[in-house]
């Protein structure tokens, strides 16, 4: 292949990959939205603490069920036909809760909303790795996360826009409507893009070859994956899907505790993932800036700078998982995590109760301050990115949607209980709480070492 056939082929390659992973940027959107109108939908819609908690969290409960079924329908459809499916869901979602009249149909469209958000959370990093030529296969996969920290940011920000233009969440903004609607209804936007990108996508080859179309999946190789001998790489796909076949006509079930060992070790990086409390930082950081001794104006904006921080630390993640490997990215990351979660345990030790709020006086504000975002440049560089880039490619073929999906949904399961759990557990004490973060983060750590293999430059037929 000539430099100039070489730089087309990645040129091709990268823009479908950034075209799949706006799903992540959903994700991202969904994730950061509703923390901007929270406060000022349940005053509006008279929901109790209980009530306004469930809205919050019940995204999460649809994308687990969306990342469920995503692999299902992606080896019964086509990887296409879902990500479609999972923007129309997402753009009924964005519109019905911007127009909610009461906290049952608030919490309906929410669940739709996560249904595609969740489906679309297992089709892109699956959809990337097997699009992607396997030199830089790891770059493409990170695609996926600067997705999602890049939807969290755009959130964030419109939020804050909004909100600087109405006076207020809870104030009136255009066309008679509060801009908290408007928050929820901006979302139409993300939507309606990933939309009309995925129907200029090519199919997966994996899959047109599970299908039996070998003349449009010889296509895609040669367009998109620089495939040298075309041919050859058919048989290949087509040898590792046969054998996959011989070797369980039941997909992923296998003899530990019911599933194939390398669906648990998906499982489990997905749990270790969400249970190391990422998602607390984002979805209570104005809690935790304000008990360091920020007022509401400076805790906002010390949020949208921590995800600019995320932002830029997956970037880092992106340049170096091809060159360093996945297994030594979470290793590193494991470590710093541990590092910074135990500083914060240590630091929060120190907090004063005044009037129900945490107060923590120099010099532990600026310790628990720095370890925080220690803690997401750990993260971001490591867990985050690579823990998608893994699932999207560390499967055998036949199962690599379903396993991903299984994988996947975990994530929003642990996701929901962390998230749901966080404000008992800082009720205990947030010494308490950053502590069992700490333990989880060391807990990685052992499994990584003990249960990941490296993937870096290996071909996903050769996956076992």
């Amino acid at each position: 292949m000539t430099e100039t056939t070489y730089r087309r082929v990645n040129a091709r390659v990268t823009g479908i990959a950034i075209a799949a992973a706006l799903g992540g940027f959903l994700f991202g959107f969904d994730t950061a939205v509703i923390n901007g109108g929270v406060d000022a939908l349940a005053g509006e819609l008279a929901l109790s603490a209980a009530l306004k908690g469930f809205a919050v969290s019940s995204a999460l409960l649809g994308c687990a069920l969306g990342a469920w079924f995503a692999g299902s329908l992606a080896n019964r459809w086509g990887r296409v036909p879902v990500m479609l499916v999972a923007a129309v869901l997402f753009l009924v979602s964005a519109i019905g809760s911007g127009l909610a009249f009461g906290v049952v149909d608030l919490i309906v469209w929410r669940v739709i909303g996560g249904l595609g958000v969740g489906a679309a959370s297992v089709i892109a990093p699956a959809y990337i790795a097997e699009v992607s030529p396997a030199q830089i296969r790891g770059r493409l996969g990170s695609l996926q996360q600067l997705a999602i920290v890049s939807g969290i940011f755009a959130a964030l920000l419109s939020n804050a826009l909004l909100a600087w233009l109405s006076g207020g969440a809870a104030e009136v903004l255009w066309l008679g409507l509060p801009a908290w609607r408007w928050m929820f209804m901006v979302a139409a936007i993300p939507a309606v893009v990933y939309g009309l990108m995925s129907l200029r996508l090519p199919e997966s080859p994996r899959y047109l070859v599970l299908r039996g179309d070998y003349d449009k999946a010889s296509q895609v190789l040669l367009d998109f994956t620089g495939a040298k001998d075309v041919n050859l790489k058919i048989q290949q796909i087509r040898d590792s899907l046969e054998s996959e076949e011989k070797e369980s006509l039941r997909d992923l079930r296998g003899s530990a505790l019911g599933l194939r060992p390398i669906v648990w070790v998906g499982i489990l990086l997905s749990v270790f993932q969400q249970f190391v409390g990422i998602n607390v930082i984002f979805y209570y950081s104005t809690t935790l800036w304000r008990s360091v001794g920020f007022d509401e104006s400076s805790a906002l904006m010390t949020s949208v700078i921590t995800s600019v921080i995320n932002i830029l630390a997956t970037i880092v993640a992106i340049l170096l998982v091809d060159r360093v490997g996945r297994r030594t990215l979470l290793l590193v990351g494991s470590s710093i995590m541990t590092v910074a979660l135990g500083t914060m345990a240590l630091a929060f030790s120190f907090a004063q109760v005044s009037g129900g709020e945490v107060e923590l006086q120099a010099p532990w504000s600026l310790v628990a301050l720095f370890s925080a975002n220690l803690f997401v440049i750990g993260f971001g560089a490591t867990w985050g990115p690579v823990v998608w880039v893994l699932l999207g490619e560390m499967f055998p073929n036949r199962v690599r949607a379903s396993a991903l999906a299984v994988a996947a949904a975990a994530q929003w399961i642990a996701n929901f209980i962390v998230s749901t759990t966080f404000p008992v557990l800082s009720g205990v004490g947030l010494s308490f709480a950053y502590g069992l973060y700490a333990l989880c983060a060391a807990g990685s750590l052992v499994f990584v070492w003990r249960k990941v293999r490296e993937t870096k430059g290996v071909e996903l037929e050769d996956m076992h």
